[in-house]
């Protein structure tokens, strides 16, 4: 069947499911989006697209650059619906996966030119969470990744999966743990910069 167009982005659809009903909820959307179903599609898109932006946005910064991989991998749900497997983790999950793996991708096609940049002037710049993330994403097997992740405290841990790996805004985070927003602006930004000297990102 011809892939259908995408939904606005600009106005994805308010989540007000817990996660268990989300979680059920999106599954039978794959199924019936497996099956070619538009409107399942168009559903299922408003119901994730800002938490797949949220994770290019971290990766990629640029939010064109953003938008184009959030359209990529809604293209690939469509595509590959018929190959969620409900026992190997929640819809979620694996469509954050897919979304990780999208945005690396990206950074990864144009890191020849991120590091002919990267050798004037960046050892001077202030080190900031988004940039962080795009290196250490960009140049390490998530095996290392793991590894160097048991180095964080544990309320570093907590904040830089939930940001990172979940797709939570800073805000998201704060009000996940109970904690002001400036406080997980520090986990995060401290939590990724002993990553990257974890990790040996230069």
């Amino acid at each position: 069947m011809e892939t259908p167009n995408a939904p606005n982005f600009e106005s994805p659809a308010a989540v007000t499911d817990s996660p268990a009903d989300l979680s059920q909820r999106l599954a039978g959307l794959l199924s019936r989006i497996a099956g070619g179903d538009q409107a399942a599609f168009a559903e299922f898109y408003q119901l994730t697209s800002r938490r797949v932006f949220g994770m290019a946005r971290r990766v990629l910064i640029d939010p064109e650059l953003s938008e184009d991989t959030t359209q990529e991998v809604f293209l690939q749900v469509w595509q590959n619906a018929g190959k969620f497997n409900p026992e190997a983790g929640s819809p979620l999950s694996w469509l954050m996966t897919i979304s990780h793996r999208r945005a690396v991708d990206r950074v990864r096609s144009s890191q020849s030119a991120t590091d002919r940049e990267a050798k004037y002037g960046a050892s001077s710049q202030d080190v900031d969470h988004d940039s962080v993330s795009a290196e250490v994403d960009s140049k390490l097997e998530a095996e290392a990744v793991v590894r160097c992740l048991e180095t964080l405290t544990d309320t570093q841990q907590e904040s830089v999966r939930l940001a990172y790996y979940g797709g939570l805004t800073y805000r998201e985070v704060a009000e996940k743990l109970n904690a002001a927003v400036p406080t997980i602006k520090s986990r995060i930004r401290d939590g990724l910069i002993r990553l990257k000297t974890c990790l040996g990102v230069s």
